[in-house]
């Protein structure tokens, strides 16, 4: 019975204080509610984003974005280049990274907000109260605003960083779509070759099998010419294989459909190549490759957080004003101020991670570096050995090709048995493949080099900058 007696006291006293604070609480609902206007009147809304139901393939080159590629006429390396870049399905959904690091630079550079405390008593077992008692207390972080211009040039880094990557991943992109359409006009090339090779031995069969059939062969000489011809048919249509393989990675690099055919031209066009301009670009590759540049950003956002860190060793401190009534009817106000004892924790642990990854990242970079510069060195070597054993073979070939024009004319007057003239024509076949094979391999490394150089880029201005604010 006695706690029933409580309960109806606290109960009829919580009633008579709403009741004598009425205009208070009308004063606080309204308060409250034009506070809740403005939050609502800030926030953003919610928007659903539907995913796709089909794929977002191109059925031709005129689907294409081609503002500044003509397709009504055979492309070129660059131009298979330009549409990679602005229709590339991979870069389309990379470059929204740029979106999220803009939102994430936003974030940083954001104040907090004010904390707002309200607190209201009632008098619920206190004869000698005069009223309700009520405290208002309005608080703000001040060690987020230190932080905030260290973790603000962090962002800026970071941005740029992205920004950075993505031209790394457009630049490789275009790198890629060259050495495709170099590898197919190449291909084109090799594969007349290899047609030359197979019609030979197919009126080498042929004469040899109506020999055999007028009893003028043997079935001993008619295998060697069935085995020659099946290696040419092998050859033929292994390389039409990875011809239409090719074209597929082309077609996808670009977002066309599968089964599109992009006509090229006969020859692959790229610049003269000068080792002696290679070398020296060579010192200067952290001012042109993207993804070098991309890491001295990382490495300066992390910079940035060691700062930030190194702040972080204050104690978090806040600082306020509190106010109210007692429930004596008096009035109070003054400062409140909240800050952490640093005993236990002074932020080592935070300066220590973010110090070894800030470490890690300047080994990082400088072992892409040692990398990038070795890569070229070797390519130059390659190229250069490539070089030399492609001039040996021209040499070769132009010296054969008296020899076979000879045999042919022999041949055609019947000076000449076909065994001989088809071997002849299938030494001087065979030298012009490994010719072709050594264009194709100096021409990709070329491109390799383009690519791995920056070659065509401007140096990116904004890797000496230094955001503003900065604390050095």
């Amino acid at each position: 019975m006695r706690i029933l007696q409580i309960i109806k006291y606290v109960e009829g006293k919580v009633i008579r204080a709403l009741k004598g604070e009425r205009t208070f609480v009308l004063k606080l609902r309204a308060v409250v509610a034009a506070g809740f206007i403005l939050m609502v009147a800030g926030c953003d809304t919610y928007r659903p984003l539907d995913l796709p139901t089909k794929a977002a393939l191109a059925p031709d080159l005129a689907s294409l974005k081609h503002d500044n590629v003509s397709i009504d006429r055979p492309l070129t390396v660059d131009d298979v280049a330009t549409l990679a870049v602005e229709n590339g399905p991979v870069l389309l959904s990379e470059r929204r990274q740029h979106g999220v690091a803009d939102a994430q630079l936003v974030q940083a550079g954001l104040l907090p907000n004010p904390s707002f405390g309200p607190i209201y008593q009632f008098n619920t077992y206190a004869p000698n109260a005069l009223n309700n008692a009520w405290t208002v207390s309005l608080t703000y972080d001040l060690r987020a605003v230190l932080l905030r211009p260290a973790l603000r040039r962090s962002a800026q880094y970071a941005s740029r960083q992205v920004d950075a990557q993505i031209l790394w991943q457009e630049w490789q992109a275009m790198g890629q779509a060259r050495l495709l359409a170099v590898d197919l006009i190449e291909g084109d090339r090799q594969l007349s070759v290899l047609e030359r090779a197979r019609r030979l031995y197919e009126t080498r069969y042929e004469h040899s099998t109506r020999a055999m059939a007028d009893q003028n062969a043997t079935l001993a000489t008619v295998i060697p010419d069935l085995t020659a011809l099946q290696a040419a048919r092998a050859a033929v249509q292994t390389l039409k294989r990875l011809q239409q393989t090719r074209q597929q990675q082309l077609d996808a690099l670009l977002g066309l459909d599968p089964s599109v055919v992009i006509p090229l031209e006969p020859t692959p066009g790229l610049p003269p190549f000068d080792p002696v301009q290679v070398l020296e670009r060579l010192p200067h590759l952290a001012t042109f490759r993207p993804d070098l540049i991309a890491l001295q950003m990382g490495y300066r956002s992390q910079d940035e957080r060691v700062w930030a860190a190194i702040l972080g060793q204050f104690p978090a401190f806040s600082f306020g004003l509190a106010g109210g009534i007692d429930n004596t009817h008096d009035y109070s106000l003054g400062p409140q101020p909240t800050f952490d004892l640093p005993i236990f924790n002074h932020n080592q642990g935070q300066i220590a991670i973010d110090r070894a990854t800030r470490s890690l990242l300047h080994d990082q970079y400088q072992a892409r570096l040692t990398a990038a510069d070795g890569d070229v060195r070797a390519m130059l070597a390659a190229i250069a050995l490539g070089q030399r054993q492609l001039d040996a073979s021209r040499r070769e070939i132009a010296a054969n090709r008296v020899a076979t024009d000879a045999a042919t004319r022999a041949w055609s007057a019947g000076d000449l048995d076909e065994l001989t003239y088809v071997n002849l024509v299938s030494a001087q076949i065979t030298k012009e493949q490994q010719v072709l094979d050594l264009e194709q391999s100096v021409l990709d490394q070329q491109v390799a080099i383009a690519t791995l150089t920056g070659a065509g880029l401007p140096p990116f201005t904004q890797a000496g900058s230094t955001p503003d604010d900065s604390h050095l």
